[in-house]
């Protein structure tokens, strides 16, 4: 049982605050890498997770990436961090929480990318061009800044 488990076992569907970090992934073409998540409904998203006790947030994004595709990222470049009122989320079971999130992008990877069947339905590199149109909207949010502000600098 992880961190997160423990902590609603004491308190319940009680808001709560998590850090999590995502990261997007740029291969050598300029694509990026999106997860098509099995929930909510084959949306796409960033891979991304929640923090365990003891880790940076640049852990965190190199564990999630890890777990969630076999791929390893080194350099992480910061786009920003998200936080605020629009970041409250109510799960379908009724817990309550507020999310901060780091976002990072990152350049290089090493690996074979390998799905976690769990979470993904698949993962997929795009053009920025032709981003699929059912992005979470947290993500979506991400990329926009991210397209807007670094990825001209990554080409």
């Amino acid at each position: 049982m992880g961190y997160i488990e423990e902590l609603r076992e004491v308190v319940g569907h009680r808001p709560l605050i998590f850090v999590g970090s995502v990261t997007i992934i740029i291969d050598e073409l300029g694509r990026l890498l999106l997860q098509q998540r099995k929930f909510p409904n084959g949306t796409w998203g960033i891979t991304g997770g929640l923090m365990e006790l003891g880790e940076s947030t640049a852990d965190v994004a190199r564990r999630e990436v890890y777990e969630e595709t076999g791929l390893k990222v080194d350099k992480l470049n910061l786009i920003n961090i998200y936080s605020g009122p629009q970041h409250y989320i109510k799960a379908e079971n009724g817990d309550e929480f507020y999310v901060v999130t780091v976002a990072y992008f990152s350049e290089g990877y090493e690996g074979e990318l390998n799905i976690d069947k769990s979470e993904s339905i698949k993962f997929e590199f795009f053009y920025p061009s032709e981003l699929p149109e059912n992005i979470v909207n947290s993500h979506r949010a991400i990329l926009d800044e991210f397209l807007t502000k670094h990825y001209s600098i990554t080409k």
